[in-house]
């Protein structure tokens, strides 16, 4: 049995696809079906049913997944241990969501190129659930996320929650006749708030269902500093953590509305995989700078 076999095996069901795994692998397709064919044979059983689109796993092929992954981690720790000893080199991929990439990574970016320039850097954006599949799948370093308080990791990732921060709702300054009330009061006014699938809109969305009202969304979009120059112009309500409030340049031209039965908070949170190799001081640098970036 052959790590590369198991490695494409891996790739086809994370990606779904034989051709977006040889993508990834930097194969060809027939290469990628004849390793998983192999690893197949070795095992002596049926791992792919291939009469699905996308394609999926069988039931004997989960199992086998999840070992795989399992192996896959702890020959990652082995080279890790030898490469412990040199100087942080190759590539560091980050994640981070985008309410935190406009105010983090261009200080996190030039600090590490500055401290180590041998490392290159790779990030990508996403939700905190996704990040974190992403990092279960071996594509992330390390990655920082909003999550709601307490949040536990899958074996295998470790994690540090820097900070605990409150949301507060924000309106136009002056628009808004008391600065105060209840989840009820703000509902007709709407909200401007990130795209489905965001945990703060998913946070608001059951304490108004619990409430037995709806959400209504004026404007949906990405970016935390467009969201705030929006709800100053008048177009809704928002919903952000307090220290990216605070640092926003819209800070003076927007109210915070005291809502007395809505008090979310939400734990910004560090993680990567628990064996690091050499990049555990470049992994150590980027938590350092984005709890510099976001104090709680």
């Amino acid at each position: 049995m052959k790590i590369d076999d198991m490695d494409a095996f891996v790739a086809v069901i994370r990606c779904q696809s034989t051709n977006l795994a040889a993508e990834a692998l930097h194969l060809t397709q027939p290469a990628i079906s004849r390793r998983v064919q192999n690893f197949e044979d070795d095992l002596g059983a049926t791992l792919l049913d291939r009469n699905t689109k996308p394609l999926k796993p069988t039931a004997m092929g989960l199992r086998v997944y999840a070992q795989c992954k399992a192996i896959l981690r702890e020959i990652d720790t082995l080279h890790g241990l030898v490469a412990n000893a040199g100087a942080p080199s190759g590539t560091l991929r980050l994640g981070v969501p985008q309410t935190l990439g406009d105010v983090v990574l261009l200080e996190t970016l030039a600090q590490i190129r500055s401290t180590y320039p041998q490392l290159r850097t790779q990030v990508s954006n996403g939700w905190g659930s996704s990040l974190v599949a992403r990092m279960e799948n071996a594509e992330l370093d390390a990655a920082a996320a909003l999550f709601p308080p307490g949040k536990t990791f899958p074996e295998g990732i470790a994690s540090q929650a820097i900070a605990r921060m409150p949301l507060k709702v924000v309106a136009a300054k002056g628009s808004v006749g008391k600065r105060s009330g209840k989840l009820r009061d703000c509902a007709p006014l709407g909200w401007v708030l990130n795209p489905d699938g965001c945990g703060f809109r998913a946070g608001l969305q059951r304490a108004l269902s619990e409430q037995g009202l709806g959400l209504s969304i004026n404007l949906e979009t990405f970016g935390i500093e467009l969201q705030l120059g929006l709800v100053a112009d008048g177009q809704g309500l928002g919903l952000v953590p307090e220290p990216l409030l605070q640092s926003s340049r819209h800070f003076e031209a927007l109210d915070v509305i005291a809502v007395s039965d809505f008090k979310p908070q939400v734990e910004l949170c560090v993680f990567h995989p628990r064996y690091l190799g050499n990049l555990q001081e470049p992994v150590a640098l980027f938590a350092e700078v984005v709890q510099r970036r976001l104090p709680g």
